[in-house]
């Protein structure tokens, strides 16, 4: 390819992005419903990219919207929630890709196999997040870093993302949002995502005590730069002895499970700032 040409297609890529109408997200009080989520409006992705042979192991990619910020800023590689099941999938962070991509952050957010599909649960989901992780720093001959990625998970795929950043410690940073940090305690719940833990993990922590360990955080070494984001109204999610982490705690007065993945969310805005930082 000439130079003229490559110059050619950088200005109209250049073009394309600048030009292309933003979304502008309402703005919410605290403790937003789901179906507040589930109405956003959003932008597609920008490229699906697999991550391994089964349907489901798949990344989506948002390029940033805000040329003018993609090269301080960090890759955010995003793990989506949904209690684990199969019911809640990648669709429901549409809109927070869409509102990272607009504040000027690159987005590799993950699809991964979870419980009621084959190969899901643990430890399948879990493998499938670590390879998806991994897969971002191979995409387009390298040009995304694992050092300048900061990886982010809400609530279920906050669990998967503290267990990751662990054991992936080129990691810039990870953010947990309304993450299980404790899934041992989670499992003996009673709300309706506490009781699918059991689906989850095929078992309760005492009939399977040892695979419980590897999978709860607070048991775990977790990565030198993380973050928890908790709101103190999350009553799907709800703060357990987050001290035990012995990492920095963000609790948020009025917040509930959802705001963080509400582009119009006071919570979306600390979570900005938060990324914003690491890219300093």
């Amino acid at each position: 390819m000439n130079w003229l040409l490559s110059l050619s297609l950088s200005i109209l890529s250049f073009t394309a992005i600048a030009t292309q109408p933003l979304i502008t997200f309402p703005k919410v009080d605290n403790n937003v419903s789901y179906s507040k989520v589930a109405a956003l409006s959003f932008m597609p992705a920008d490229e699906k990219i697999a991550y391994g042979a089964a349907p489901l192991q798949y990344a989506l990619l948002w390029r940033a919207k805000q040329l003018e910020n993609t090269v301080q800023s960090p890759l955010v590689i995003l793990i989506h929630g949904g209690c684990w099941l199969s019911t809640y999938d990648i669709q429901h962070t549409y809109a927070l890709s869409t509102g990272l991509a607009q504040a000027g952050f690159n987005v590799w957010s993950l699809e991964y196999r979870r419980s009621g599909d084959v190969g899901g649960g643990w430890p399948g989901s879990y493998d499938d997040v670590k390879a998806g992780i991994l897969a971002s720093s191979r995409y387009n001959n390298g040009e995304f870093d694992l050092a300048g990625s900061v990886l982010v998970g809400h609530s279920a795929g906050g669990h998967l993302a503290l267990l990751a950043g662990g054991v992936i410690k080129q990691l810039k940073g990870v953010i947990g949002l309304a993450a299980i940090t404790d899934i041992e305690e989670y499992a003996n719940g009673s709300n309706s995502c506490q009781q699918v833990t059991k689906n989850f993990m095929q078992a309760m922590p005492t009939e399977k005590p040892s695979e419980y360990h590897m999978a709860n955080p607070s048991k775990q070494p977790l990565h030198v730069n993380t973050l928890v984001l908790q709101g103190k109204k999350d009553n799907i999610v709800p703060a357990f002895e987050l001290d035990k982490l012995e990492r920095k705690i963000i609790m948020l007065d009025g917040v509930g499970h959802f705001d963080w993945i509400h582009p119009g969310s006071a919570a979306f805005t600390l979570l900005t700032q938060q990324l914003n930082g690491l890219a300093k």
